[in-house]
């Protein structure tokens, strides 16, 4: 799996991916991540990657040229044929929203190409010719693109085999299949006792059966509070039992 990253700011992965749990992903090349500044690919002593946007406004606009001559550079060391070119992603508030599910995808395939945008945006002639999918991290704004870029970089990383200590553990995060899509539950550690609360008793037990259905119980709980559409899904797509509406029930 390889993934291209095209950022005016490369420095901001150093430190991010040689950190972490996920860093394992990288060293190991199951994620190849690769870099490329397209300062590099720009015209004058300056290096000009921006400029004002036509019609006036604040900001500037990324220039189409140094994106195109970058990302051709890019096509020619993938050494791809236009029938197996890599996508080219733009993180961009207009983009689909990366959930789960588009992560376990991204997971399974070989890569693409990341886009990082600054500023106002990136020239709409290089998007119209060359983006082939835009992609957001929600409702909000970030300077750029790089954020994004190492949060989807992360999210597959950790779906890599062998990155997690703990091969299955991510099938218990909140949003898995596995947990049909709810929440996750609460988590304990030691002391049993900490400032005045104890651990719930289920988990103390020792009884698989009673903590899976506290643990499913809590699942059901946090889920209905916080992200009662979720519950919805898990119930038309018929993964509520009858024990699970009794528990939702006592909630309302």
């Amino acid at each position: 799996m390889r993934f291209d990253i095209i950022t005016l700011f490369p420095e901001l992965f150093a430190p991010f991916l040689a950190s972490g749990v996920t860093r394992r992903a990288y060293a190991g090349g199951q994620v190849d991540v690769r870099l490329w500044n397209p300062r590099d690919y720009a015209d004058g002593n300056y290096r000009r990657v921006d400029d004002r946007p036509f019609g006036g406004g604040p900001g500037m606009v990324m220039m189409a040229e140094p994106l195109a001559r970058c990302l051709a550079a890019i096509r020619v060391e993938r050494g791809e044929a236009e029938s197996s070119e890599a996508p080219l992603v733009l993180f961009s508030p207009i983009g689909e929203t990366l959930n789960h599910a588009a992560v376990e995808r991204w997971s399974a395939s070989t890569g693409a190409i990341l886009l990082c945008g600054r500023y106002e945006g990136v020239d709409q002639r290089f998007i119209d010719t060359h983006v082939d999918l835009q992609m957001s991290l929600g409702d909000f704004v970030l300077s750029g693109g790089e954020i994004a870029a190492m949060a989807l970089l992360d999210a597959v990383a950790r779906l890599q085999p062998g990155v997690l200590n703990d091969e299955g553990s991510h099938q218990l995060d909140s949003f898995n299949p596995a947990l049909d899509g709810l929440l996750d539950c609460p988590h304990y550690t030691r002391p049993e006792e900490w400032a005045g609360q104890q651990v719930p008793a289920a988990l103390m037990s020792g009884h698989h059966a009673q903590i899976e259905r506290w643990r499913r119980d809590q699942r059901l709980a946090t889920t209905a509070r916080h992200r009662p559409d979720l519950i919805e899904a898990a119930r038309k797509a018929g993964h509520l039992a009858a024990a699970d509406e009794a528990v939702l029930a006592k909630l309302s």
